[in-house]
Parts: C-alpha cells; structure tokens; sequence
C-alpha cells in the first residue's frame, strides 16, 4: 500500500495588479511514499528536525514532541531570500537533506503548479477540486502499475472544503460506469499536518522548493512583490535536477507524458520544462 501525502502553497485568490502582495502562484501536490516506510521516515524527519533546530524545543520535552512544531516551507523561503548569508546556508542545507532523505526512501512527487494571470479572474475552487481529481488519477495510475491500493492525505483546511474536495472523488467512485480510483481505498482523507511527517515533507516540496522555484521561473520581471526573488534561483539551480528525477511520470495511450510536475503559466504561457532548469 502506498500513501500520497498532499498539501498546498499559495492562495486560491486572484492577482488584481502585478504589484499586489498576493500570492501570484499556487501550488497543490506531495509525495508518494510506500506505507511500510511511514514509521521510519516519520523518525528519520524527527531527526532531521532535531538536527538543523536543536532549540525547537524546550529542554525537557519528549523527542516525539517533534512532530508538533513544523518547519514551514514558507520560512526556510523567507531565509533563502533573507539578508544574512548564515541564514541562506542553514536553509539550503535543511532543505538539501530534507531532499536526500526523500530520495533514501523512493519517494515519488506529484502535483499541479498554476501561475495565476495579472487582474483576470482566478476562481480557487473548481482549480482546486480539478487539482485534486487529476492528482488522484495520477496516483490511480501509479498504484496500477505497482499493482497494490493506496490512499490520499490532504492537508485539512476546513469542513465545508474538505467535504467538496472529497466529494468530488466519491462521484467519481461511484458513478454508474465504474470506479474511476478503484485503486484508492477510499475518499480522500485529512489530517493536521502537526501529526504527519509526510504532510510536513509535503509541505516542504510545495512551499520551499515548487513555489519558489515557479515564482523566479515564471514572474521575475512580470510581477513585483515579496514572493517573486531572485535569490530563488539557486533553489532551482541547486534542486531542480534532483526533483526533477524524482517525479512519477508516464505516457497515456496516446503517447502524451502525463504526471509528475505539470505547470499552468496563465502569466506567460511559458513551458513546464523550465521549472527544474536546463538539463545537465
């Protein structure tokens, strides 16, 4: 059995101007990890943790307590881009293992990048939901290949998004033509991401490495505010490589690759492929 860890990074909301301090891209995906690796991974992540944040927590709690403080990708971007030279090291080298230890345990990403355009609308719902429906086949895919069943854990958000996310995949189980997830065993379910590790590594993928990545690739010089730097080049330049070996792709009976990392530039309309950099 395999379980697909999801989160996401960005806002739902639209760009009204290329100056607004929204959020100009959004993000939804995570990693592919065989269950009989959760429990070490899950301690292996502690660890890790434990390792670059030695003060996360107090001096008398319980190693497992671990689990309960995150390291958002959100920050480790905000020191990439930071001031302090220190600063951008001990990110990068968090981020560098955080990778390597995805990599000790074959991990497989995937997800959906949207770069929203500048004042036309972006409706966060139907994205959203499409996201997750075309995520689940991907993984429907996946798990036919390796022929077992799997299931999907989201990030929660809140009970009425949570219900129509997963509501859209129960239509899809059980419409009359057939179960389009026979795979999966279930709807998607949603955990608190202070008790995954694996909703935690997600977040890692889809904040400090697909976001920042897709904001220098696709908005340096289209939109001009916090998200968009140009420090973020050196994720990409460092990482990009090693995500991108890391996807879960294939071809569809018409021979088109499917899976993986797929990105919708609204912005420039620019290709998918540049996201992970030219080939080395």
């Amino acid at each position: 059995m395999f379980v697909f860890y999801v989160d996401e990074s960005g806002c739902t909301g639209m760009l009204p101007s290329a100056t607004s301090p929204i959020q100009p891209v959004f993000v939804l995906g995570g990693i592919v990890i065989d269950q009989q690796r959760v429990a070490d991974f899950t301690l292996d992540w502690l660890h890790l943790k434990e390792r670059f944040f030695p003060n996360l927590l107090g001096p008398n709690s319980d190693f497992l307590d671990g689990i309960l403080v995150e390291i958002k990708g959100a920050g480790l971007r905000k020191q990439v881009r930071g001031t302090s030279r220190d600063g951008r090291r001990h990110a990068l080298g968090f981020m560098d293992k955080s990778l390597e230890l995805l990599e000790q345990h074959d991990v497989r990403l995937l997800g959906r990048i949207y770069v929203k355009p500048v004042g036309s609308p972006f409706n966060g719902r139907p994205v959203y939901t499409s996201a997750v429906q075309n995520l689940a086949a991907e993984f429907q895919h996946y798990l036919h290949v390796v022929g077992t069943d799997g299931l999907m854990v989201l990030d929660s958000r809140n009970k009425p998004k949570n219900t129509n996310v997963s509501h859209s995949i129960f239509t899809q189980k059980f419409k009359t033509a057939g179960d389009a997830y026979d795979r999966l065993l279930e709807m998607p379910v949603f955990g608190h991401s202070d008790n995954h590790a694996g909703l935690q590594a997600a977040d890692t993928i889809c904040s400090a490495f697909l976001f920042s990545m897709a904001a220098y690739v696709y908005c340096l010089g289209r939109v001009n505010n916090i998200h968009v730097h140009l420090l973020y080049y050196g994720i990409r330049d460092l990482f990009g490589e090693r995500l991108k070996r890391m996807q879960y792709r294939y071809q569809d009976g018409t021979g088109w690759w499917r899976g993986g990392i797929t990105v919708c530039d609204a912005l420039g309309n620019q290709k998918g492929g540049l996201l992970f950099g030219p080939a080395k």
